[in-house]
């Protein structure tokens, strides 16, 4: 700060989860916002994240209807909590009309 004068903040403004939604629903969008939340390795942000695509795009119920899974399970499965299969997180991502793709790791020290 210089002399006495104090900072001036903008107001926060809260987070708007129709634009979040809106722009999940274009498939290119979801496969980044996916991948992103996968880079680290955190499953929990990446099963929550399929969670947002998924009710982005039509929701739980024709996932379920999509994917021949129980939405009780899907939603137990792509919970924080939930411990998914790898069929299941297929299935998913083909009813969202993606899918797995296994690239080298890059290194920073190259």
């Amino acid at each position: 700060m210089k002399g006495n004068k104090a900072m001036t903040r903008k107001a926060s403004v809260p987070f708007d989860f129709s634009i979040r939604d809106e722009l999940l629903k274009n498939p290119e969008n979801a496969a980044v916002y996916l991948e992103e939340c996968l880079v680290d390795g955190n499953m929990e942000l990446f099963q929550e994240a399929l969670q947002n695509v998924a009710k982005a795009q039509g929701g739980m119920t024709a996932l379920a209807k999509e994917t021949d899974l129980a939405r009780e399970a899907l939603y137990r499965s792509l919970s924080k909590k939930g411990k998914p299969q790898m069929e299941t997180i297929t299935k998913v991502l083909s009813a969202l009309g993606m899918r797995i793709s296994i690239v080298p790791e890059t290194t920073a020290h190259a």
